[in-house]
């Protein structure tokens, strides 16, 4: 238990009561969310609990998070509690097609305000996995934080997953691409979008295959890239450097996905990759970490909710015996 170390946000998503832009909407449902808290709630459904670096204000939006949290089986070793900065807030849009748009209120919020120091030998010791995410790139300190977590993972051997969760209104001191681009030297395993690519101004007027194998022939980068699209599944690749890679060559597959009903598509990304580490953290393949992933992730999209909505082993398991 808690081998595997997610890190990053938490937050709180309001949701909306119907579809259409935020200005119409009348009014909202809180919900718990952050990409990195999606991530490693998903983890713990699924039975993999892991450990959880975190931090939230000391006010009543924390406590909810913290709450929740907990009742997911999560420890509170590494959640952090601020009594200078506030909780994350984000006002969530949806289109008639599920889709959907942030706007964030965390200026100065907790999350921007974890710390390197905080990245110890205790906060590695025993880790099999660490994940982290591009938001908390954005602001210092936090920035610093997430960097120094995934070089010392890289250091102690410990692979590293990294998603860039571009969201660019919040990058208003430092460039999102520049700052992808770096982290990725540290990175063994990306998961990513065509619309992170684009932000990051990576090219990808190519087919999905050539996106993959450009990001796996970097001089340091991934072993393993995994380009989530949404209803067409996704496309991945790995180098021969990965553990899951019997080749002595570049192999690209991919996973179709799963038809659903969508309800609502947040997290969708973030489920995909609780899936996908829950299984190769365990040596599973490649392709079975593809299907595993895409199964969550479409799970997810039938309820409304991110974190709310993310499965439980048993209904993934029922789920897969349905296909």
């Amino acid at each position: 238990m808690h081998q595997i170390l997610v890190a990053g946000e938490t937050l709180i998503d309001f949701l909306p009561d119907s579809a259409g832009s935020l200005s119409t909407v009348e009014s909202f449902s809180r919900r718990p969310g952050g990409a990195p808290a999606n991530v490693a709630v998903g983890l713990a459904r699924l039975g993999t609990v892991p450990m959880f670096w975190t931090r939230v204000g000391d006010d009543k939006f924390g406590d909810f998070l913290v709450d929740t949290l907990t009742a997911e089986g999560l420890s509170t070793a590494h959640i952090e509690r601020d009594s200078a900065a506030k909780t994350g807030l984000a006002f969530v849009s949806l289109g008639t097609d599920a889709e959907r748009e942030f706007s964030f209120y965390r200026h100065e919020s907790a999350d921007t305000q974890m710390t390197a120091d905080t990245v110890d030998d205790a906060l590695l010791a025993g880790r099999s996995w660490v994940h982290v995410g591009g938001v908390t790139l954005a602001d210092e300190p936090s920035r610093s934080a997430t960097q120094a977590l995934a070089t010392a993972a890289k250091k102690h051997g410990v692979p590293v997953s990294f998603d860039p969760n571009a969201r660019p209104e919040l990058w208003t001191t430092f460039d999102f691409g520049e700052s992808i681009r770096d982290i990725l030297s540290v990175v063994d395993v990306l998961k990513v979008t065509t619309d992170d690519l684009d932000a990051a101004g990576f090219d990808t007027n190519v087919a999905p295959d050539a996106i993959v194998r450009s990001l796996l022939n970097r001089d340091e980068g991934p072993h393993t890239v995994c380009l989530t699209r949404g209803a067409d599944g996704v496309t991945a690749g790995s180098t021969p450097e990965a553990p899951w890679n019997n080749s002595d060559s570049t192999r690209s597959i991919s996973h179709s996905g799963f038809s659903v009903d969508p309800v609502d598509t947040t997290g969708a990304g973030d489920a995909f990759t609780a899936g996908l580490i829950s299984a190769l953290a365990t040596e599973s393949s490649l392709n079975t970490a593809l299907e595993r992933g895409n199964a969550v992730a479409a799970l997810t999209t039938t309820a409304p909710g991110a974190m709310t909505a993310l499965p439980t082993q048993s209904e993934l398991a029922a789920f897969m015996n349905a296909q």
